[in-house]
């Protein structure tokens, strides 16, 4: 393990229902400043969040373990809780000599203050324009090392700001699972908008780390937490769902412009971290590290990722897998018509909804060739040449299931008392919950 003195500050940006929709990734959002980082640092071009939706997804980050494993069952903000916040990240950096501070979003806890950072900034918002400014001024601040900052963002999560020149609608391009209307066209320059403040945030904040002299001891991590609030997007385990940007840059080997096409994991961050930082890792990591990958002692850590969906909105149980080829995703409780609660409200909602979205049927079983089919959209389950790949992937599915005590192979999984839950047959989150007795 290294000494205090000789380890590297961590600064972790994150942000909110943005997936790998900015510039970097070759999409027509500019981000200048997340485009400046990746060309300093190393861009996963192929990294999964192990959720579509909010606090699960950060769940697992920030524990190392699968959602259900942590306890993240659906949305903090709504009741859910991790089993152990003794778990969570930072306690694993207090035993290193790391002082946590947090500014911003967290969505992991309805309290904050269970988590466990020495010190909570409090801010007038988690956006941008409020959390850039407050974590600049910390960087300024001259503050105890090493540090781990944790700087949320809210955007780009709904609801979205008003377009501007910068973003004008008639020449926007929509996300490919969406049709080309005004109104989605409009949605989605909003999105930009949205994205464009982000940016703003985050360059003064890395701004700030190069002014206070501590660019070249920061190890700085960016990602989102999984896809945009988009229908056929968020809350959703294809790639539209889980696949998420993921830009690190610091101390070698986090340099150099570099692009790493192995599959990665949300789950694979902590467990890099404590073979970076020369740290014991804790017993319950379920993840691998993916430090072998950059140093080129490997091509890939991972023959296949796991991703889940239980509770969001509404209760709506799902499980998945992905291959470097192949994704197989199994909806379990026999309901064949979307659990539309799911779906944020929005103008590219109302489009599938004008069209019949609420009838379309989901299949039980989904299997998807990522070559021949990346947007997920011809389901190859019952292919006759697809059999021994689709007994492959029920196979891992359930071993994974079973390896990490899935909840789901018990049955339906019954919301704690008090959590507030939609009826999956409901149209929009925004109806009354019930609070479950």
């Amino acid at each position: 393990m290294r000494t205090p003195m000789s380890l590297p500050n961590i600064l972790y940006l994150h942000s909110h229902d943005t997936g790998r929709y900015i510039e970097p990734y070759g999409h027509a959002i500019p981000t200048p400043n997340l485009m400046d980082l990746a060309q300093r640092g190393v861009l996963f071009r192929r990294a999964c969040s192990m959720a579509p939706t909010c606090s699960p997804s950060r769940a697992a980050l920030l524990t190392g373990q699968a959602p259900h494993s942590a306890g993240m069952l659906g949305l903090a903000h709504r009741g859910f809780r991790l089993h152990d916040y003794g778990q969570h990240i930072v306690h694993t950096l207090r035993a290193a000599g790391y002082r946590s501070t947090l500014l911003g979003e967290q969505h992991v806890a309805k309290d904050a203050t269970v988590i466990g950072y020495d010190e909570i900034v409090p801010l007038r918002s988690t956006h941008a324009q409020d959390a850039g400014p407050a974590a600049a001024a910390f960087l300024a601040s001259a503050p105890q090392q090493p540090f781990f900052l944790d700087v949320g963002f809210n955007e780009t999560h709904r609801e979205f700001p008003e377009p501007s020149a910068q973003e004008d609608p008639r020449y926007t391009l929509p996300f490919p699972v969406l049709p080309d209307t005004p109104e989605v066209r409009r949605d989605v320059a909003a999105f930009k908008a949205g994205a464009r403040q982000l940016d703003d945030g985050i360059g003064a904040v890395l701004h700030a780390l190069h002014e206070a002299g501590l660019a070249q001891n920061t190890l700085i991590l960016y990602t989102a937490d999984h896809g945009p609030a988009f229908p056929g997007m968020k809350c959703t385990l294809t790639d539209h769902g889980i696949g998420v940007s993921l830009i690190m840059a610091g101390p070698e080997p986090f340099g150099g412009g570099q692009v790493c096409d192995a599959l990665i994991s949300h789950v694979d961050v902590l467990p890099t971290l404590c073979a970076y930082l020369g740290i014991d890792p804790p017993p319950w990591l379920q993840g691998k590290s993916f430090l072998p990958v950059l140093t080129g002692d490997a091509a890939e850590i991972n023959d296949a990722t796991y991703a889940e969906v239980t509770y969001h909105a509404a209760y709506e149980p799902q499980r998945s897998v992905r291959t470097p080829r192949y994704k197989y995703i199994r909806r379990f409780g026999g309901r064949t018509t979307p659990v539309l609660p799911n779906c944020d409200d929005s103008p590219s909602k109302d489009v599938w909804l004008q069209h019949g979205w609420r009838t379309q049927t989901v299949d039980e079983e989904q299997l998807f060739d990522l070559i021949f089919d990346p947007l997920e959209r011809r389901n190859l389950i019952a292919e006759p040449d697809m059999a021994a790949v689709r007994e492959d992937l029920r196979e891992r599915l359930l071993a994974w299931m079973q390896r990490t005590h899935d909840p789901l192979l018990q049955g339906p999984v019954p919301a704690p008392p008090g959590l507030e839950v939609n009826d999956p047959d409901g149209l929009s989150p925004q109806e009354p919950v019930h609070t479950v007795a």
